[in-house]
C-alpha cells in the first residue's frame, strides 16, 4: 500500500481509501437499503480486512442510511480498539437528513448542528477530514468558509474538503479563503472513472494548480466496470445497478473501455475490477481511490488493485479508447499553444 500526501498538508493517506455506503442500510433507508445493509459484525470484518492490507484512510456521511454508517463506523473504532490516531477519519455533510427548510445545505446553521451529530455517531472528539458533500447553491461560500473555519480552529475538525462542485465555485472559494484567511478546501471528492473522464476538463487542472486532494468516488461506475456488464458478460441478477443505476454513465463508452480492460485483465491473470482500479491509480493527479464493498471477498480483491502494475502499452489502450472529445475551449487553447507549450521558450 502507498501513502500519498493529502493535498498541501503534512497528513498522509493510503492511495485507496474504504468508503462506507453499504453500512447500516435498513428497510427503512428507502434507496440505501439497496446499496447495502452491513450490520455491525459485517461492518467490522470489512474495516479490519482494509486495515489490515494498509488501509488507514475511511470515508463516511452523515447522510449514509441517514446517520448509521456512521454510527456502525464509529462502533468498529471501538469495537476493533484501534488507536485514533492511526485512522483518518473522514465525514461529509450538506445532504438532506430530513424534511424541513434547515435539515440540509452549506449554512452555518446547518454545518454547526451536523458536525456535532456526526461526532456523536463516530464517538470520536474531531473529525480529520470534514466536508461539503453538495453544492448548495443557496447559501454564500463566505458562510460555508467562515462556519468551516470557525469548526478548525475549535478543534473539532482538521481540515476540511469539498465534494461534488463546479470547478468555477470552487475556485472562487479558494480565491475568498484566501482573502479572508480562512481555512482552505484541501481536498475535492468527485466522479472519475475509465469510463467517466469528464473531470480532466476543468477540475483536474485546478486540483492541481491549487494542489488540492484529489478523491475518487464510485471508480467502478456504480459496478459497471467490474466486469460483471457488458457485451459478453452474464445477466447479473439482484444487482446494486438493478435498483440504484447511478452515476449515469456512457453505456456504449463503458462497453469498449470494458473489452479493453477484459484483454488487458487475461493478460495480468487479475479481475477487470483490478484494472480499472489500476488505472485510477496510474493518474498523477490522484490521492487516493474510495472502494465501496458488500463483500470481504469484493473488498479483498478491489484491495489488490494495489499490486497491479499497467505497463505503457495497457496504459495507451486505456486512455486511448475512453479520451474525451474535443471540446471549446480546450481545443482551441491546445491550437493557440502549440508553440509555446511544452517546447521551451524561444526568442
Amino acid at each position: 500500500m502507498k501513502y500519498n500526501q493529502l493535498g498541501r498538508t503534512g497528513l498522509f493517506v493510503s492511495e485507496l481509501c474504504l468508503g462506507t455506503m453499504t453500512l447500516g442500510g435498513n428497510a427503512d433507508a428507502g434507496v440505501w437499503s439497496a446499496i447495502g445493509a452491513l450490520d455491525q459484525d459485517e461492518a467490522n470484518k470489512l474495516i479490519a480486512t482494509a486495515l489490515a492490507a494498509g488501509v488507514n484512510f475511511i470515508d463516511t456521511a452523515d447522510i449514509y442510511s441517514y446517520g448509521q454508517s456512521e454510527r456502525r463506523v464509529g462502533q468498529a473504532l471501538k469495537d476493533l480498539s484501534l488507536e485514533r490516531n492511526k485512522i483518518v477519519l473522514a465525514t461529509k455533510t450538506a445532504g438532506a437528513m430530513g424534511d424541513k427548510p434547515n435539515d440540509q445545505g452549506a449554512s452555518r446553521g446547518h454545518i454547526m448542528d451536523s458536525v456535532q451529530r456526526s461526532l456523536e455517531r463516530l464517538q470520536v472528539d474531531h473529525i480529520d477530514l470534514y466536508q461539503i458533500h453538495s453544492n448548495d447553491t443557496v447559501t454564500p461560500v463566505e458562510e460555508t468558509l467562515r462556519a468551516l473555519d470557525d469548526l478548525t480552529r475549535q478543534g473539532l475538525v482538521r481540515y476540511v474538503g469539498v465534494s461534488n462542485w463546479p470547478a468555477g465555485k470552487l475556485g472562487k472559494a479558494m480565491g475568498l479563503s484566501e482573502a479572508l484567511h480562512a481555512t482552505r478546501f484541501e481536498t475535492l471528492q468527485a466522479y472519475y472513472s475509465v469510463a467517466g473522464r469528464d473531470i480532466e476538463r476543468e477540475l483536474v487542472p485546478l486540483v492541481q494548480d491549487e494542489r488540492m486532494g484529489l478523491l475518487v468516488w464510485s471508480p467502478l461506475a456504480g459496478g459497471l466496470l467490474s466486469g460483471k456488464y457488458g457485451p459478453g458478460a452474464p445477466s447479473v441478477e439482484d444487482s446494486r445497478r438493478t435498483h440504484f443505476d447511478f452515476p449515469p454513465v456512457n453505456l456504449a463508452l463503458a462497453w469498449d473501455c470494458v473489452t479493453q480492460m477484459r484483454a488487458i485483465a487475461e493478460t495480468h491473470g487479475v479481475t477487470v475490477s483490478r484494472i480499472a482500479l489500476a488505472w485510477l491509480l496510474s493518474r498523477p493527479h490522484v490521492t487516493s481511490v474510495i472502494l465501496g464493498a458488500k463483500r470481504i471477498e469484493q473488498l479483498e480483491d478491489n484491495l489488490a488493485a494495489a499490486d497491479v502494475i499497467l505497463s505503457e502499452d495497457d496504459l495507451e489502450r486505456l486512455n486511448s479508447v475512453s479520451a474525451l472529445p474535443p471540446y471549446y475551449p480546450g481545443w482551441m487553447i491546445e491550437h493557440q499553444n502549440v508553440t509555446r507549450y511544452p517546447a521551451p521558450y524561444r526568442r
